[in-house]
């Protein structure tokens, strides 16, 4: 596999406008994305912008950007757009959607996504990990994976995603993390279809892909790595980083 990370990013935020420009360790918030995918070496690193102040601070740090229609809809149609000027020849076979507000991402989170990508049959991987905490279970801004699984295996194979706690009786709840690694044939596919009933019912995006009938392959992490919505998060990636100093 030869794999590309793009991580698609824009201005526009409710909770906390202009946050890839955010101050974190004294670089913005976007660079150290950037930085916790280079070192993760997974393979070539590109932003892909909704906005030219994140080009400019993403070159201004020797990172490389691309300029995005700002209009697209989601981070998937920002990723493939990007993705057609910087590799117009299809050398990359697999390209990995990093979110733009995980400046904390530890790198064997980050190469965890490469794993359900080893079976041939899976058209998109994903990460979950093991929900700890009551208050996630029932927390509806918290996404949960339904997975199944062999018992003992770190891997399996996503069955729908909810907002809702489930499933129900004993057994683990898994906190969906929204990294994924796609197939290049699967991510054209994805964009080209037009957002699903259940989709648009739960808003959760990945839902497409499985009303599509594509497979999408799960690697269970040991973290939940912590994104910056809020200004609260942001004071506690500002605290967290000095640990990737």
């Amino acid at each position: 596999m030869n794999p590309i990370v793009i991580i698609p990013a824009r201005l526009a935020s409710t909770r906390l406008p202009d946050k890839p420009l955010a101050d974190i360790g004294g670089a913005p918030m976007i660079v150290q994305v950037v930085r916790r995918a280079e070192e993760a070496g997974l393979g070539p690193v590109f932003v892909a912008a909704g906005d030219a102040a994140i080009v400019d601070a993403v070159e201004a740090a020797g990172g490389r950007a691309i300029l995005t229609n700002p209009d697209l809809p989601s981070g998937s149609d920002r990723i493939w757009q990007a993705l057609q000027r910087i590799d117009p020849d299809g050398a990359h076979d697999v390209i990995i959607n990093l979110q733009g507000d995980l400046p904390t991402i530890s790198s064997p989170v980050l190469k965890a996504i490469m794993e359900p990508l080893l079976d041939p049959c899976v058209d998109i991987a994903t990460l979950v990990a093991e929900i700890t905490d009551p208050e996630e279970a029932t927390n509806p801004n918290v996404c949960k994976a339904i997975v199944s699984r062999v018992e003992g295996s770190a891997s399996g194979r996503a069955l729908y995603f909810t907002r809702a706690t489930a499933p129900s009786g004993d057994g683990p709840l898994y906190h969906h993390i929204g990294i994924y690694g796609y197939r290049r044939a699967a991510l054209e596919r994805f964009v080209a279809l037009p957002p699903s009933p259940l989709e648009k019912r739960e808003r959760l995006e990945q839902l497409r892909a499985l009303e599509d009938g594509m497979t999408v392959g799960v690697m269970i992490v040991d973290e939940v790595p912590a994104g910056v919505d809020t200004k609260e998060d942001l004071a506690r990636a500002r605290r967290e980083i000095v640990r990737f100093a």
